[in-house]
Parts: C-alpha cells; structure tokens; sequence
C-alpha cells in the first residue's frame, strides 16, 4: 500500500499525490496524519482504494466515481457530495450534508450525522449508524437512507421519491412525508447491509416517503406549499 504523509503537504499536493499514485497503478493508497483538512481525496474517479488515518474536514471525497474511501475518524460538512460511485465509510461522526446530491454508490457513517444529511440525493445509499440531524432527506429524489437511530425535525422534506428508513423515534416528519412500518424483504435488505459494515440492527425501521401532494400544484393547498418554500 502506498503511503502519503499529509502533515506537510498542502492538500492540492496530497490529491496531486493521489493521483499521480493511481496513474503508476497503484491500487490502495493510505493517507496519514490528514490533521481534519478539507477537500481531501475529492474527484477521485478510479477504482482505488484510499485509507485515510484520522480525521478529515469538509468535502472529503466528494465528486468520486468508484472510489473506495476508508476514514478512520470523523469527517466535516459535504462528505462525500455528489458521488456518482463506489464506497465511502466513515468511523465516527460526519457533518453537516453527509452525501449531499449524491447520484450513486454508498455512503455510511458509523456514528451520528449532522442536519441535511442525504439532501437532494439522486440515487445511491446513505447508511447512518447513529442518529441524524434536521432536515435529513430534505428534497430527495431518489436512492435511500438507513438510521438506525433517531432521526431530527422535517424529516424528508419535500422528498420527491426515494425512501427513508429509521430504526428510533422521529422528531417530525417533514412538508408531505408519510410513514408507515416496513415490510419483511425490506428489514430483511436493511439488515443484510448492516451486518455487512458492522452495525448492529434495530429491531425493526419505520418507512418513510413522499405523500405525493406536492408533485403538482393546487391553489387549494397553498398553506401547505408556502410551508414547504
């Protein structure tokens, strides 16, 4: 595996050195003593795999397509935004916009996710060990997201489709989304992927989607679109 010590280089250098790496063919490149700085392994589109030991700030591992990103430690606001593919799994917490406008691939966070997590998602999987801040899912389009904790106000807000699924309580459901209890396949899907990243399973995961109401406008429901925009 090769290695890449961070501490003195400026970030454009350590993604230079990234891909300088992936273009000699190497195909597992540990990054250490990353110090929480941004933009960190961003627009990564080969089938490698990235080891970061430490925690990393914002942005890290955003735009990739088919990346496989390890992050030992926490990582800032915009993980992983608009992955096209691949893998990024995150040890701890992440912040806010956690697999922001992602359009594939997985994204899990073992520990807590800040507000907006999964926002204006276009596919792909976004997998939440802990709890998830407000706004989760707010105008998702499609994919899915899995908490296995509690999930924060307005909950899917506005989601156009796509699902979420939440193992503890929910603060509030957001402008036009419903719950209801997911079935047998589904907790059995949500389960088989748990296991697969090692995080436990609650014993069972409400469903939450789009009521619909929103899709088209009705003047005799213009309370609820004010509330929405």
């Amino acid at each position: 595996m090769r290695e890449l010590d961070c501490d003195q280089l400026p970030v454009r250098q350590v993604n230079e050195a990234i891909r300088g790496a992936i273009a000699r063919g190497e195909s597992e490149i540990r990054l250490v003593r990353p110090g929480a700085r941004h933009n960190l392994a961003v627009a990564v589109l080969n089938d490698v795999r990235i080891v970061v030991d430490g925690p990393v700030g914002y942005y890290c591992g955003g735009m990739g397509d088919g990346v496989r990103l390890e992050i030992h430690g926490s990582a800032g606001w915009g993980l992983a935004e608009c992955l096209l593919s691949g893998r990024v799994v995150v040890d701890g917490n992440a912040g806010n916009g956690a697999a922001a406008s992602i359009r594939g691939g997985i994204v899990v966070v073992k520990g807590h996710a800040a507000a907006r997590a999964g926002i204006a998602m276009k596919g792909g999987l976004l997998v939440i060990g802990g709890d998830a801040g407000y706004m989760t899912g707010f105008m998702m389009q499609r994919g899915q997201i899995i908490v296995c904790g509690n999930a924060g106000p307005a909950l899917a807000d506005s989601m156009y489709e796509g699902v979420v699924y939440v193992g503890g309580e929910i603060a509030e459901l957001g402008n036009d989304a419903v719950v209801s209890d997911a079935g047998a396949e589904e907790l059995s899907d949500i389960a088989a992927t748990l296991a697969r990243y090692g995080l436990g399973c609650p014993p069972t995961f409400r469903r939450v989607v789009s009521g619909r109401k929103l899709w088209n406008y009705d003047k005799k429901e213009l309370d609820a679109w004010k509330a929405a925009f």
